[in-house]
C-alpha cells in the first residue's frame, strides 16, 4: 500500500453509501485523483469543512493499487477561499474554472503548471480583479497548457495568412470565410477579439488580469467558453448558472437559491 502526499484542490465530490464521500482532487504531484473519504458525511466527521469545493489543502492518501479510488487519510486546509463562496459572481466563475480542470484532464496525469494556474486563479478571485477577467485569463492559459493553443496567424484549414475578412474561430484556431462555411462549427470572431486573445496569452499573469481590452472582453469570454465546450464534448454546466445569475432579480431569496444550485453544479462538475 503506497502513501501519497501532495498539495491539492477539491474539484468535485458525490455521496457514497450512508456516510462516505468520493472526492476528486487536482493535485500538484499526481494530477487528478479520486478517493474515498470514509465517514465524511457524518456530523462529527474528522474532515469537517475541508472537503468543500475549491478548497486548497495538503492531501494524504493510501493507494492499494487494486482500485482507481484511493483512500483519503486526511486533507488539511491551506486556504479555504471563503470569500469566493460569499459572492455569487465569484462563485460562478470559480465553478467554470474548476469545471475546466475537472473535464479537460485525465486521471493521474500530472501537470504542475496547470495546478499552479488553478491556485493562482482561485487566489485572484478573492482579490479586487473582476471575476470575469480572472476566468478569461485562466481559460486562455488552461487551453494552451493542455495543448490546444489556437493558431492566430493563418487559416488552420487552407493556410491562408491572416488578416483576412470575416474570420471565424474553429477547433484549432482561425479559419477564413470559405473554410468556415465548410467546417460548419466555427464561430465568427472580430479583429479586436483576435488581437485581445493574442495579447492576453503573451502577457504575464498579473498583467493579463488588469490590461484593458475593451468591448472584446465579453466576446472573447463567450468564444472561450465555446472552445472549452467543444473540447469536453458538451456545454459547460457552470455557464448555465452564470446566465441565470444575470437573469434573476437580486432578491435575497433568489440569490440564496442560485448559490445553492451553483454549489451543487460545482460538485457534480468534478464527479
Amino acid at each position: 500500500m503506497a502513501l501519497g502526499k501532495s498539495a491539492a484542490v477539491v474539484i468535485g465530490s458525490f455521496p457514497l453509501g450512508e456516510s462516505d464521500r468520493v472526492v476528486t482532487f487536482y493535485s500538484r504531484e499526481f494530477g487528478k485523483i479520486r478517493g474515498v473519504a470514509k465517514s465524511a458525511r457524518r456530523l462529527r466527521s474528522r474532515f469537517g469543512s475541508a472537503l468543500e469545493l475549491g478548497t486548497l489543502g495538503e492531501l494524504v492518501f493510501f493507494d492499494t493499487g487494486r482500485s482507481e479510488l484511493v483512500r483519503v487519510d486526511h486533507f488539511d486546509i491551506t486556504r479555504p477561499f471563503n470569500r469566493v463562496r460569499e459572492d455569487l459572481e465569484r462563485l460562478g466563475r470559480a465553478a467554470w474554472i474548476i469545471e475546466c480542470v475537472a473535464r479537460m484532464t485525465a486521471d493521474r496525469d500530472r501537470h504542475v503548471a496547470l495546478f499552479g494556474l488553478l491556485v493562482r486563479a482561485m487566489r485572484a478571485l478573492e482579490g479586487s480583479v473582476k471575476p470575469a477577467r480572472v476566468a478569461l485569463a485562466f481559460g486562455v492559459r488552461c487551453i494552451e497548457a493542455l495543448g490546444h493553443r489556437p493558431r492566430l496567424d493563418a487559416c488552420v484549414e487552407c493556410g491562408r495568412a491572416y488578416p483576412f475578412p470575416r474570420a471565424s474561430l474553429g477547433a484549432g484556431g482561425l479559419v477564413c470565410e470559405a473554410c468556415a462555411r465548410r467546417a460548419g462549427d466555427a464561430l465568427p470572431i472580430s479583429p479586436s477579439a483576435i488581437d485581445a486573445l493574442d495579447r492576453l496569452r503573451s502577457l504575464a499573469w498579473d498583467e493579463a488580469l488588469v490590461r484593458p481590452i475593451g468591448r472584446a472582453e465579453a466576446e472573447l469570454g463567450d468564444l472561450l467558453d465555446a472552445q472549452v465546450s467543444r473540447l469536453i464534448g458538451h456545454p459547460t454546466r457552470s455557464t448555465k448558472f452564470l446566465r441565470e445569475l444575470q437573469r434573476i432579480s437580486p432578491a435575497p431569496a433568489d440569490r440564496a437559491e442560485t448559490k445553492r444550485e451553483t454549489m451543487k453544479g460545482m460538485t457534480e462538475a468534478g464527479s
